[in-house]
This record gives structure tokens, sequence and C-alpha cells, in this order.
């Protein structure tokens, strides 16, 4: 039987994207059945797939990492018990295999014998033709780097998929069922994500899963017998088949309170402030990238917030604040916000997400203070693996794209990345008579440069007046509203 690999394994094996593969399946250049790929297609369109991993995978991760503003992430191995389970998997595949060779030889050698006992004269050219036919189907002293590199990948991670999402994704070093699929961006269901509160419950259809941290929601015998764990305390030993719901839209998040601390303060200019906010481990905000919260400061300062991280990382969420003289939340923050200060988190609300399922090509517009929200929605895309991504800073001056290392971090890494820069020359936040013109201007000279951006996905995001303009002069294009996603930022 030919075997078959899934987009995500194949792409581990070959050192790709998963975007290249359905690129290339796209053009007709590899063949794919259910989301499948048959190690032939693979070995035909990467005959040289070696076992380290290319270069394109390591700026991948580098990426992931500085984007994400995360610790530098050393993947390690897996718990021992674990480890060993999989080399047991392994070593009965192994097994397995061998038993199946033996067994061939075996009843090859008694079909020759019956040809031997047969007098017939095109016995012997039967014999050669069966001989040839053996060494091509064995292929002697031929060592398949795919199969090498699929040998380590299995004793080093475990591919998961969830159905009926047909959602997969890989399980490395000491990392939950749950925290694998965050870090791959798959919204699954969950609470606390410490065992207590059952949310992630899901059913393993097939495939074995281990206990690494106990957990004190209770779950009934008669679901443990069908096969029910909990995804934050278990993690896969071999390849997986779960149950699970998956977060389509927003309607599948549910509204949450939460008592966060300010983790860090920091003064990105004079105007803007960089929150980072840390939620306690056993209460985490679940929210979809480009999704605000109301924030509580004080004696109860509220104001509505974008956040300006990936959902990957649900404890660690950063926000910038935009400096607004006479307003009492931005001049608590600013002037008497303290680190380890307890800040009250409402949310998440809006519907500013990221169209996961296109495969068109994502153009993102934050003007001003719209990048939080646009940073969200591409770190998150990134996490996804997307081709094609394509950001737009435009700014009312220099000052106002105000991290613009970041983008250009994202620009140098990633090849199917691109970012420029646009000065409007004027406060976005007042955009009319011959501002709105300008700014029309502009946007017509950055369409025109790109004929393709008529194609793709555009996401804008800003000040209220110039999101409207922007919003605007895309739909007069023809675009359907479902393209054109918007976030009017205060």
């Amino acid at each position: 039987m030919t075997r078959s690999l899934s987009l995500t394994r194949a792409a581990r094996l070959t050192g790709v994207t998963r975007a290249e593969l359905q690129s290339r399946i796209k053009r007709g250049e590899m063949v794919s059945h259910d989301g499948m790929i048959t190690v032939g297609e693979l070995l035909a369109c990467y005959p040289d797939a070696k076992l380290e991993d290319t270069a394109e995978t390591q700026r991948i991760a580098q990426i992931k990492e500085r984007a994400f503003g995360k610790r530098v992430f050393e993947r390690a191995l897996p718990e021992p018990e674990v480890l060993a389970a999989r080399l047991t998997e392994l070593s009965k595949t192994l097994a397995a295999s061998q038993a199946q060779v033996d067994s061939f030889k075996a009843l090859l050698g008694r079909l020759w014998d019956k040809l031997d006992s047969t007098p017939e004269i095109s016995t012997a050219a039967l014999k050669k033709w069966l001989a040839q036919e053996v060494e091509l189907a064995i292929e002697p002293g031929f060592i398949n780097p795919l199969a090498i590199k699929d040998n380590i990948l299995r004793v080093m991670t475990a591919q998961v998929t969830i159905l009926p999402s047909r959602h997969d994704f890989m399980v490395e070093g000491h990392d939950s069922l749950l925290e694998a699929a965050m870090r791959a961006g798959i919204p699954l269901s969950y609470g606390c994500s410490g065992g207590n509160c059952g949310l992630c419950k899901a059913k393993v259809v097939s495939g074995e899963v281990r206990k690494t941290r106990n957990h004190d929601f209770i779950i009934p015998e008669a679901e443990k017998a069908a096969g029910y764990v909990l995804l934050c305390s278990n993690t896969a030993v071999s390849d997986v088949v779960i149950e699970a719901p998956v977060a389509d839209s927003v309607q599948d998040i549910p509204f949450q309170q939460i008592e966060a601390h300010v983790k860090a303060i920091g003064h990105i200019n004079d105007d803007i402030l960089l929150l980072h906010l840390q939620t306690p481990r056993t209460k985490r905000l679940r929210f979809l990238a480009g999704q605000g919260v109301t924030l509580r400061l004080g004696l109860s300062f509220t104001a509505l917030q974008a956040i300006a991280s990936c959902p990957c990382d649900d404890r660690n969420l950063l926000f910038h604040i935009h400096r607004q003289p006479g307003n009492l939340f931005s001049d608590y923050a600013f002037d008497k916000l303290k680190t380890h200060e307890v800040v009250e988190i409402e949310g998440p609300q809006g519907e500013f997400i990221l169209h996961e399922r296109s495969a068109r090509p994502q153009f993102f517009f934050a003007l001003d203070c719209g990048f939080a929200p646009i940073k969200s929605l591409i770190e998150h895309a990134i996490s996804l693996e997307a081709k094609d991504i394509y950001l737009h800073w435009i700014g009312s001056s220099k000052q106002h794209i105000y991290l613009p290392n970041i983008a250009h971090s994202w620009d140098d890494a990633l090849d199917d990345f691109h970012y420029q820069e646009h000065i409007a020359g004027f406060d976005l936040r007042n955009v009319s008579g011959k501002r709105e013109d300008t700014l029309i201007k502009l946007l017509q000279d950055i369409q025109i440069a790109d004929a393709a951006m008529l194609q793709g996905d555009i996401y804008i995001a800003g000040p209220d007046e110039a999101v409207t303009i922007t919003e605007r002069f895309f739909l007069e294009f023809g675009l359907p509203k479902t393209r054109v996603s918007v976030s009017r930022v205060k």
C-alpha cells in the first residue's frame, strides 16, 4: 500500500511550509487526496530532502520567537516515559515490517520451489522476471531520506489530527496537547488550562496519550472508558486523532472576567505605552487574534483596548496605550500605573478576526494606532504559516509608525512577507477636505503598485475617519464586505 502523509508531516519532512505544499497542489504540481500526499508525490517534487532543517524552517522559527516577544524556545526532548513509549511504538512498527519482509521472502521461496518442479520451458524466464521485480520493489541498499527523518520525527514529535475540523498539529518536547495546539494557532476550547474546569475535555479516537500532570477535574468512569481525557494534562505518545471543538467565530468564545497583574510597563515613545499584563496560570484569556478587551484601572477607569499579541500566548497580553491628555484612563496608565498592580479584564470583544480558511493573499493596512490589532492578526497568520502577507503602515508622521523594527523583522525573516511604510503628512484622526483627497491618492498609488491587492483579503485598522475612507476606497472597486474587515481604534 502506498503510504500517505498529512500536509503537516510532509512539510516537516521536506523542511518547507504547509503554504508552499498547498501552492504546489493548487498549481497541479502535486496531487492531494483528502488532505494527504503520497510519499512518491513528495519525493518527486523534493528528491533532495535532507535530514537537516532548511534555512527557511530556521527563519520561520526565528521570526516566531521575535514576533511573539517570547523567550528563546529551545526544543526539549519529551519526558523519559513518553520518549520510551514512542520508541516502543516505533520498535513494534519495525518488528512488524521485518516480519512482513520475512514472510514475503518465505513465500517467494515456496513460489520458486513450485516453479522448479514445473517442467515448462518458460520457468527460467519467469524466475528471472520475478527476481527483477523483487529487486525493484525492495530496492536493496536504497536509503529513503524521508523514511529516516520520519522515524526521527516520530520519536521527537507526534502528530495530532482534530475531528471534525481536520486541523492537525505536532506535539513537541514537554508540551501538552492543549499547549501544542495553541502554539500552532488552533483555537481549541479550554478554560483554566490547569486541570480544574474540564472545558478542554476531548475524546481520543485513535492513538495513545499519556497523562503528564494531575488534575482536579473528575472525568466520569464511563467517559474515561470511551477515551475522554483533558488536553491540558495529557501529551501524545503516538500519532493521535481526537474529537474536539474548534472556535470558528467570535460566538464560540465565551465572555470572561479576569484579574491580571501588570508584568511590565515600557514607553515606546513619549505618546505610546507598552503594557504587558499577565493572567493567572489557572485563568487565562481565551480570544481570537484581532479582538480587544475592556481594561479597568485604578478607581474604575475603563477603556476598550485592542490586544497587540497572539492568542498562542494567552497568559501574556500586550497593549499599546496611546496618550490622550484629559482622558482619565490614559492619564492613570501613563502617570500612576505600577508593576504588579491588578488590572481587571473583561471580554473579548470585536469581530475583526482572520479569515483562516481563505487561500487569498492577505493585505493589512495599519493606520497610526491601528497597528495593535493588525500585529495580533499577523502573528496569528505567521503561526498558521500563511503565505503572501502584505503590510502597509500609514502614519500621520514618522513618529506614528512607532514599532517599525517588528515589521522589518518580519520582512527580513519571511520570504512571503512584504512591508512598506507611508507618511500621510497630517493627523489621520482628522481627515476632511483636501486631506481626504490626499489619503485617497496615497491609497491609489499603493493599489496601482500591486494590482493583486484586489484579489486578496483586506484588513484595515486605525482612527475612525481614516478607516471609513480606506474601507470605502476598496468597496468601490466592487469587493464584497466579507473581504474588507475593519477595526476602529481610538
